[in-house]
């Protein structure tokens, strides 16, 4: 596995008109059995939020259910969370 494959992917949604402030990370890790698992961790930004995990047989799953996730969360409006601004 590479270290690029397992990075966390961290999305932000901010609209102050709708009073608005969410958070969405992605992470791939590895199971004991040989396949991988996707974690997703969701919510309002400030509070724990929510956890979700799905497990695939092989690591390439994975990753492109994780880019399918990501991708579907950018065209809804959110940014990488190192790119987001105040609004």
């Amino acid at each position: 596995m590479d270290d690029d494959e397992t990075e966390a992917v961290h999305l932000r949604r901010i609209d102050p008109t709708q009073n608005m402030r969410r958070f969405y990370v992605l992470a791939v890790q590895p199971t004991l059995f040989g396949g991988a698992s996707i974690i997703r961790n969701w919510g309002r930004i400030g509070t724990k939020g929510q956890s979700m995990m799905e497990t695939f047989d092989a690591q390439e799953e994975a990753t492109n259910a994780l880019a399918r996730l990501a991708r579907a969360k950018r065209r809804r409006g959110y940014l990488n969370a190192d790119a987001t601004g105040s609004g």
